[in-house]
């Protein structure tokens, strides 16, 4: 385990940066809520928004850019979801099932782009045939077949019943952009939110004036600056400095620093986890008595106590308790190195030369662990999981890097890849198997196949009955457990942290919803 010791040295840092002053890091300068003209502004660092997860720009049609494009305050789903991850309308006004495969949408009246065009049922429907054409994961998902609009009227039939298709509609890749405005070259788009992108660079930033004709309200902030700031030292210092008004993606370690009246949090629990995937064509994750050792070897409550300083709690499947499908009625291996290492040494991983690192028909038991620093705590997990494994035989080799993504296209370049993912953004079950676990899904990295799984997730695609969604969730978790294919360490507490004159940022369940047409500096 991490010595206690590891975690007061990075403590004593950063309490070392907060006697930095209150000048920017980078540039010098404070940060200032008012333009010379009076217009309030509002900084804001995020340790996400960047190539390395898959938002270089806020086009919510490439790869992940509709994250950016919802969290920011440009674009709008046509459904959103509550507090309690219910769906409700939001760009849409009402909506009828009228057969398993036919969805009648009533658009709400009186919403513009930011371009100006008007937002009828005709632009809604290039948007969604413009995405389904270019989007992998979200032709998958919904399943169209044809869509006709009239007026205000969105008619979608669906190649095949997709119960969950208003959630899918809710994704942030579900963000409703006027097509014909085009995306440019930086890729803005033209959305119905509170707020307009008029310029951007992948990787550094973003800035945001106020939609003047914004149809739920009047924007309180007349200029946004979104900052890119990947490391979290960096974050720490530039919101101690000022050169930030809020910040999302601070290290927990960094939290006690912010525990005064000057800065408020806002958090939330997320079914956001930190987990594993194995690679099922690696000559060492592809044997079941190595991913078993794996999971046992790893101190997940050791992790959130020692790391994350209670801001989580430790996974056992892939949702959080709090869900009715969640961790609570699944069941998975639990911390045992006694046990890991006697898997190990019964499937004949043996340390022959007493180097502290077992071997198999003289293969080493090296487990290259895959993963990226943007989420601060990824890079902890891996050196902890480095000393727990590291006690029953393993010899860890952490490859921690913003270019993740290229290298785990590569099963001969890693074993496990470790990345955090928000589970059901969507409210509902079938999101993270259809993302991950199947054949057919974008992300599933390592390969993993199980022809139960394939089966319970084919009646989920054809499910509407909620109670059966909910059993066949539960199952299609135990399955991918009993296997072993993924390891899930800790579910996190989302947070966000605020100068206290910043009212109107709320953290969400979902993990989209962060600058909204609420947000609002009060000087005193």
């Amino acid at each position: 385990m991490i010595k206690r010791w590891m975690i007061l040295l990075m403590t004593a840092v950063l309490l070392t940066v907060s006697g930095c002053g209150s000048r920017s890091p980078e540039t010098g300068t404070d940060a200032v809520s008012e333009h010379a003209d009076g217009q309030k502004t509002f900084v804001f660092g995020d340790t996400t928004f960047n190539a390395e997860n898959g938002e270089p720009d806020i086009n919510p049609h490439n790869e992940n850019g509709g994250w950016a494009c919802i969290r920011y305050g440009v674009g709008e789903t046509l459904f959103r979801f509550n507090d309690a991850m219910e769906i409700k309308p939001w760009l849409a006004e009402s909506y009828e099932n009228v057969d398993e495969r036919t969805w009648v949408i009533r658009l709400r009246d009186g919403v513009t782009f930011t371009s100006g065009r008007k937002m009828d049922a005709a632009a809604v429907k290039e948007c969604l045939d413009a995405l389904v054409s270019t989007h992998v994961r979200a032709a998958g998902d919904l399943h169209i077949e044809e869509i006709t609009a009239e007026g205000q009227t969105l008619t979608i039939r669906t190649e095949i019943p997709v119960p969950a298709l208003l959630h899918y509609l809710a994704d942030p890749y579900g963000c409703i952009c006027d097509v014909q405005a085009g995306v440019s070259e930086e890729g803005i788009v033209q959305g119905t939110g509170p707020y307009r992108a008029v310029s951007l660079t992948t990787d550094t930033g973003m800035e945001l004036e106020k939609n003047e004709n914004y149809w739920n309200g009047k924007p309180k902030i007349d200029h946004i600056t979104i900052r890119t700031i990947s490391d979290g030292d960096t974050l720490t210092m530039a919101l101690q400095s000022g050169e930030i008004d809020a910040a999302y993606g601070l290290p927990y370690v960094s939290y006690p620093l912010f525990e005064t009246g000057d800065y408020t949090f806002t958090g939330c629990a997320t079914s956001r986890v930190f987990f594993g995937a194995m690679n099922y064509e690696s000559e060492i994750t592809s044997d079941p008595a190595v991913r078993k050792a794996i999971a046992m070897g790893i101190d997940k409550e050791g992790f959130v106590e020692t790391l994350l300083g209670g801001n989580g709690y430790p996974a056992v499947g892939v949702y959080p308790d709090t869900f009715s499908f969640g961790g609570d009625r699944v069941t998975a291996e639990t911390y045992d190195p006694e046990g890991a290492a006697q898997v190990l040494e019964e499937a004949g991983w043996t340390d022959t030369d007493g180097d502290g690192v077992r071997e198999k028909d003289g293969r080493p038991l090296v487990l290259r662990w895959l993963t990226y620093p943007s989420r601060q705590e990824q890079p902890l997990l891996a050196e902890f999981a480095q000393a727990t494994l590291g006690a029953i035989g393993f010899q860890v080799e952490i490859n921690n890097t913003a270019d993740h993504n290229r290298i785990r296209a590569d099963r001969s370049a890693w074993d496990i890849y470790v990345s955090a993912m928000v589970t059901a953004p969507t409210g509902d079950p079938e999101y993270f198997f259809t993302y991950h676990c199947l054949d057919d899904s974008p992300q599933n990295d390592g390969r993993y196949h199980n022809d139960h799984l394939e089966q319970l997730a084919d009646e989920m695609s054809r499910t509407f009955d909620e109670g059966r969604r909910e059993q066949l969730a539960v199952e299609m978790q135990q399955t991918i457990l009993n296997d072993n294919a993924y390891v899930f360490c800790s579910h996190l507490q989302m947070n966000m942290v605020a100068k206290a004159t910043v009212t109107g940022l709320t953290a969400h369940p979902c993990d989209y919803y962060e600058i909204t047409v609420d947000l609002d500096i009060n000087e005193t």
